[in-house]
């Protein structure tokens, strides 16, 4: 993930010409820096995205970085609705939802999630296969994968032996998560 571009590469981005880059700079509209003793100008990755999103713009290849994908299999809708609340789509956060291990594992290879909960009540050892599936895959050894599991579990910790990452056990507030799932986020744009 690239964290800072010149004007050639943000006027390939927006489909421009360099010198209209250079006229949003000078004028301040897109905030960057002067290399020192130099002319040329970075835009840090983003200012680009701030930029393109307060004018309307596409996002085009910095959409699918720029996003923190979260696939949510399982779950019941009152829960979906509250974890978009807490973490809304105009924050950088896209979901996809499946219903079963089938469907999770066609939204996973098309969807490319960086995380995702697994709500175990859609029957546990469906839950269990899925984190074990993804796990095989090297696409998804990095993706946080967090487990609802349900109040009768008897070891929640001890799903981390499948695959999971974390385990939240019902009932729990919803904003622990969000929370979580948010401070991961940002220390992996820190550290990328």
């Amino acid at each position: 993930m690239k964290k800072v571009f010149t004007t050639g590469q943000v006027a390939k981005i927006c489909k421009v010409a360099p010198r209209t880059v250079s006229k949003w700079f000078d004028s301040g509209r897109l905030r960057g820096y002067r290399i020192p003793g130099s002319q040329d100008r970075r835009i840090p990755r983003e200012q680009l995205i701030r930029f393109l999103k307060e004018h309307g713009m596409p996002l085009g290849e910095l959409e699918e970085e720029g996003w923190h994908k979260i696939l949510i299999i399982g779950a019941e809708k009152l829960f979906i609705d509250r974890i978009r609340e807490l973490l809304p789509e105009d924050e950088d956060f896209k979901y996809e939802v499946a219903n079963s291990g089938f469907e999770a594992g066609i939204q996973a290879e098309s969807f490319h999630p960086d995380s995702i909960i697994v709500d175990l009540s859609m029957g546990r050892t469906e839950g269990l296969q899925i984190a074990q599936n993804l796990r095989r895959n090297p696409n998804y050894e990095q993706t946080l994968i967090i487990a609802m599991a349900s109040e009768d579990e008897a070891d929640p910790e001890g799903l981390n032996k499948y695959g999971y990452n974390e385990a939240f056990k019902k009932p729990f507030d919803v904003a622990l998560l969000a929370e979580r799932i948010r401070r991961l986020v940002e220390e992996k744009r820190e550290n990328s």
